[in-house]
């Protein structure tokens, strides 16, 4: 367990930004976006799938995670808010939400499942996020050239979801869920959240008119498949989940921690958890 404080951040996101507004790079701006566009409908999945399995514990489960569960919704309703506030820059660019589309109704489709099944899918999810965000603070060249307002949004992001990775799993172990779904969900949420991102980041370069050009693609290898890419950098991260072992609370989340406390200027604290 752990103490989740909900923040609102103080940036100003009524200003306009740039299809490139990634230091110019087309293929960073345009892999940033597809991220930020799945965000508001998966935060809202993830709340929605967190706050049903702690309702579907006996009360004397659900005690000790309720304060928790509490701050973990708290701050991915502040994650959805804001990347909405961001996406509608996108959209009023031009860019296509599709993602956002496929997403929900694969939500639709899904929603007759096992509580379980959501949390577990929800804990996977989580891992992800926590691994990129994790690298996201040791490789601060992802955001070099962005403008502070947004470099501010993407690492607060990025320290939250550290902070919180550890909420859906505890639920989900409440739940008495099975080992082999976790595992199984790993790879789905791996396979549907890599899908989904490079199909979306395909069409915003499509649409940026930069998708067959040389530089795209070596900024793209640079930033996921180089020796410490993001992608390529994380496949031990990825494989510490499979262990039986594995608890998100064994990843180091200092860096995150230090980035909330040096830039408390940035932001208001609302709430935290009990």
């Amino acid at each position: 367990m752990t103490d989740l404080v909900v923040r609102r951040l103080l940036i100003d996101l009524a200003e306009p930004i740039a299809a490139r507004w990634n230091g110019g790079d087309a293929f960073r701006s345009a892999f940033f976006n597809a991220l930020s566009m799945s965000f508001p409908v998966g935060e809202q999945y993830f709340m929605d799938s967190v706050r049903a399995g702690l309702k579907a514990l006996p009360e004397e489960s659900r005690l000790p995670l309720s304060a928790e569960v509490q701050g973990f919704v708290g701050q991915e309703a502040t994650h959805r808010r804001i990347h909405a506030l961001f996406n509608g820059h996108l959209e009023k660019l031009g860019f296509n939400n599709v993602l956002e589309r496929r997403a929900s109704k694969r939500i639709r489709d899904n929603a007759h499942l096992d509580v379980r099944l959501h949390v577990a899918a929800t804990a996977a999810t989580e891992h992800l996020t926590a691994m990129f965000a994790d690298w996201m603070f040791r490789h601060p060249e992802a955001l070099q050239g962005a403008e502070p307002r947004l470099q501010t949004l993407w690492m607060w992001h990025a320290s939250e979801e550290e902070e919180h990775c550890s909420t859906a799993f505890d639920v989900y172990r409440a739940l008495g869920g099975s080992e082999q779904w976790r595992l199984r969900l790993l790879h789905y949420i791996t396979w549907t959240f890599a899908a989904d991102i490079t199909r979306q980041t395909v069409r915003n370069l499509w649409h940026d008119g930069s998708l067959f050009k040389w530089s795209t693609w070596k900024s793209a290898f640079t930033l996921l498949f180089a020796k410490d890419g993001m992608v390529r950098g994380n496949v031990a991260t990825w494989r510490a989940y499979k262990a039986p072992t594995f608890h998100p609370r064994q990843q180091d989340i200092s860096m995150s921690l230090q980035w909330l406390q040096d830039n408390r200027e940035r932001y208001t604290v609302v709430g935290q958890a009990a």
